[in-house]
């Protein structure tokens, strides 16, 4: 087991540099770049002598292979630089919006687990009553509805109802509990719901697939209480394909909720994203896309070890 995690462990840095490449090459590719957007912003004209000397500055006037090779050589060392956009370190940049981006995964994440697996169970447990069919339709139905949509749903009806909307302001979790998932418990909902109908639905069919496995029918012919049989035989089968999907849909929560956070007020790393492609601003959108590069590989690593845990007859040699 120790040697299969060094072996995934040491795999991730081939993955993620061929990342770093991909997101380099992507970047210059894109017609102008950050000098010629700032220029633009300022002034209707800009002289070619001010935008070399400017681009001097950032460091684009050297080679490509020598940019990239300076690039990894600050990342080894945990140095990301600076936005050329801002001129702020990237580390501070990111480190708020990250903060606020987990936060709310975390929190959608559980909402999304908390509703999906008992309702799942349930829905096959009860397969073909009302209670599968009002499961069924209740999940459909968070498919359906956008969680941009209903996100203003949520908060027109804490303002019409209540005459009260979330704080605009984000507040860490550190300082003020209260004040902080008063602003994110509604964005977490509203995603939360969406992402638990996929959930819910590979939750049914795979408790559903597991119930017609011949060691659940010995285990009933036994004379075993249901709910061992569910709780010790059948869930923790049926699990392996829902953690699987509850884990990427984790990963993509990271930077992925930019329309989401727009409606919300949320300042966070899909709307850095955003900005940061808009500018051109070449180091901080690398950084930005190594980072969410590097939680989707380590959720993917961390869900191969919880298969192990789930079924006992996955060993990693």
């Amino acid at each position: 087991m120790a040697r299969y995690v060094l072996k995934r462990l040491l795999l991730m840095i081939p993955t993620l540099v061929g990342v770093a490449v991909l997101v380099f090459v992507l970047m210059r590719v894109l017609p102008g770049d950050v000098v010629e957007l700032r220029f633009a912003g300022e002034s209707s004209f800009a002289s070619r002598a001010a935008l070399q000397v400017e681009r001097a500055r950032l460091g684009l006037d050297r080679p490509r292979w020598r940019q990239f090779l300076d690039w990894m050589a600050g990342i080894v060392r945990l140095d990301f630089g600076r936005s050329m956009w801002t001129g702020a370190p990237i580390t501070r940049e990111i480190a708020l919006r990250f903060q606020l981006s987990l936060e709310v995964a975390v929190l959608a994440t559980l909402v999304a687990v908390t509703l999906a697996i008992p309702l799942g169970i349930l829905a096959a447990v009860r397969q073909d009553t009302w209670v599968d069919y009002a499961v069924r339709v209740f999940s459909i139905a968070g498919l359906a509805v956008p969680s941009f949509w209903l996100g203003i749903l949520v908060i027109l009806g804490l303002l019409l109802a209540f005459r009260w909307l979330p704080p605009i302001e984000f507040t860490p979790i550190y300082v003020n509990p209260g004040r902080n998932l008063a602003q994110l418990v509604w964005p977490a909902l509203a995603v939360g719901y969406r992402y638990s109908a996929v959930s819910t639905r590979m939750m049914r069919s795979a408790m559903l697939e597991v119930l017609r496995e011949d060691y659940i029918r010995t285990a009933r012919a036994k004379g075993l209480w249901p709910r061992l049989v569910l709780s010790r035989h059948a869930v923790k089968n049926a699990m392996l394909p829902v953690f699987t999907v509850i884990a990427l849909e984790f990963a993509f929560l990271i930077g992925g909720l930019v329309v989401t956070e727009q409606v919300f007020n949320l300042n966070g790393l899909g709307l850095l994203f955003v900005e940061s492609i808009a500018h051109r601003d070449y180091t901080l959108t690398q950084a930005l896309v190594l980072l969410v590069a590097f939680v989707t590989v380590l959720v993917n690593f961390v869900v191969d070890l919880v298969y192990a845990w789930l079924d006992p007859r996955i060993r990693y040699a």
